[in-house]
This record gives C-alpha cells, structure tokens and sequence, in this order.
C-alpha cells in the first residue's frame, strides 16, 4: 500500500510539473511523453479535472457566474460613494448579464462623468467580481487613447490591429473584459470598427462575441451630467432623487454630437449597441470626506478628523459661489494623504 501511496504521488507530482512552470516553458517531447503515461497510468485522468487545472492556473470563466455577481454588488456597496445610479445600473446590467446564459449580444456599457468620479474605480471593480486578478488578468483588456491609438494618421492600421486583437482574444476566452479609457481623447471614427463585435451576431466568421463585455471611459458629457445635478440641487431636491431617466437620454445624444468624443456620430450610438449610458454624477464636499476615510484607513492609520477635514477643505469646489462640486472629485485624496501622513 504504501508502494503504491509513493508512486502515485510521484506520479502527480509529474503530472502537475507543467502546470507549475511560467506560461512561457517549452516542455521537451519526450519529458510530455513521459508526464502524460504517468498521468494516464497513476491518475486515470484524474490530472484533466478542470477545478484542479485551475487552481494553479487562471482559467476562463474561473469564477461562477453567481458569486462574482454577489462580489460585485458587495464591492459597490461597500467602496462606491455618491454614485447611487452608477450602482444600481452596473450591479443590475452586470449581474443580469453574467446569469443570463443565451445573451443575445455582447454587454456594452459607457460610464460618463468627470475625472475623480469614480469610472476607472469601477471598471476595476467589474474586472475583478469576475477574475481574481482583476485588471491583471489575462482575460482583462484596457486600452487607453492617448497611449494605445495615439496618430491620427495611423486609424486604419489601428482599426485593424484592434479587430484582430477583439477577435483573437475572444477565441480564447468569450468572457474576455474590453475596457476602453479615455473615450473623448479617441479619434473620430475608430471605435466603429468594433462594431460587428458588439452587434446582434451569433457567430462572425466562428467566433461568438456574445459573452463579452465592453466599458467605455469618458469625461464626454459630464457637463449635462452637472446640468441635471445642478437642476435638482437649486429646486431642493436631492441627489437620490435622480433617476436614469433624467440623464440617460441627453447624456447619450450630447456624447454623439461632441466633436471631441471618440463617439461623436459613432454607429454604435446609431445602432443602439450601447446598453447604457452610466452617468457618474459630481461629487460633494462629504463624499470628499468619505474617500479621504477610507484611504486612511486601507493604509492602516488611525483616522485623524482634523485631518481629514483639513484635506477636504484643500479641495477646490465649484460652481464658485455655491462651491457644491468638488471638480477632481476624489482623484487627488490619495496625493494629498501623502504630504501628511509621510
């Protein structure tokens, strides 16, 4: 017994040889050979098991559907400040999406807002409620305008590597993440060559597209975005009293006409390839504050209200009379930390 005991854990030993080595080690013909006999022989294909496969490698789809829509609602939940509609629409579009297993199309989304708001934060989190290496996953795709497509003389060679980029990654993993930074910095009509990827197609040339999901960054229509907050502000009622309803509609039509959005008369706005238009709204002085506390407390400080106060009052705030808005929103907090608590 105890023969057999040694041998078989030798044997998976063996066999889980290649699965512990980096990604990139070319194992020699004959040493597979070799593994796979062992496996076959020791293991009865027990080596195969995908749960085993994945517990030392990231896989495709590793986390279930059910639980990293739990781990999305309980991270917006717990992190997101002052972005009621941001919440309800992302938790809900994401978690229907990912529980719904004959989707029609791709999941598109486009979070709009100014900087500071929050966009980049939430995008992490969808990115990581789905894979445990968040955005460092391999199935996590972020492109950032200015660094990625940066000529505008060079679209149609972008137009070509990022189909070819869309479709290779998607043969590998349908639940692959593409997230798009800095939407009003792309260049007029580059987008659009994403569009057959996000449209109501089964198959394109044998791949499906339809468990994807694509987000959108952008600062493009955060001034119809205040517009409504500032409405609401001034006629006494509160921020919770914002519905989609009152933003979806004009924020979507001012990203398709602004001639400095990487939307501007795109056909994935034409087409209604957009499921929705996320707006994150300004943030006030206390949600400042409410940032300021948490990033003292992830660093492991005691929470100093005076200093807190302190550098939310350092915060410069707009419209300049009634000074409701912070105008970084909380982009800043992690810089000023660092000047008090060096």
């Amino acid at each position: 017994m105890r023969l057999r005991r040694g041998a078989l854990r030798a044997a998976l030993g063996l066999a889980l040889l290649p699965l512990l080595r980096p990604a990139g080690a070319v194992e020699p013909i004959s040493l597979g050979l070799a593994i796979a006999g062992a496996a076959a022989s020791a293991l009865t294909g027990f080596i195969s098991y995908p749960r085993l496969y994945c517990y030392f490698r990231e896989c495709c789809l590793q986390r279930h559907d059910q639980r990293a829509a739990a781990a999305l609602q309980e991270n917006l939940d717990k992190k997101l400040f002052g972005q009621h509609l941001v919440n309800k629409v992302v938790a809900k579009a994401v978690k229907g999406f990912l529980n719904n297993s004959n989707a029609k199309k791709p999941l598109a989304l486009s979070l709009h807002g100014w900087t500071g708001t929050g966009k980049n934060f939430v995008s992490r989190i969808v990115a990581e409620s789905i894979y445990k290496s968040g955005l460092q996953s391999k199935y996590v795709h972020q492109f950032v305008a200015t660094l990625h497509f940066p000529h505008a003389h060079s679209i149609n060679l972008y137009k070509d590597q990022l189909q070819s980029w869309i479709r290779g990654n998607v043969s590998i993993c349908p639940r692959s993440l593409f997230i798009f930074d800095e939407m009003d910095k792309m260049h007029a009509g580059l987008i659009d060559s994403i569009k057959p990827f996000l449209d109501y197609y089964e198959f394109l040339d044998g791949v499906s597209y339809r468990q994807a999901i694509f987000i959108f960054l952008s600062n493009a229509g955060a001034e119809k975005i205040t517009e409504v907050a500032l409405d609401f502000w001034r006629n006494g009622r509160t921020r919770e009293d914002i519905r989609l309803t009152d933003v979806q509609n004009a924020l979507s039509v001012s990203v398709f006409n602004n001639k400095n959005s990487g939307f501007w008369h795109s056909t994935l706005i034409d087409r209604n390839l957009i499921d929705y238009f996320v707006p994150f709204l300004p943030l006030e002085y206390k949600h400042v504050k409410m940032c300021v506390r948490v990033e003292i407390e992830s660093r492991g400080y005691a929470v100093d209200e005076d200093i807190l106060t302190r550098i939310a009052n350092e915060m410069t705030y707009f419209p300049r009379e009634e000074r409701i808005y912070s105008d970084k929103g909380c982009k800043t907090v992690d810089a000023k930390l660092d000047y008090y608590y060096d």
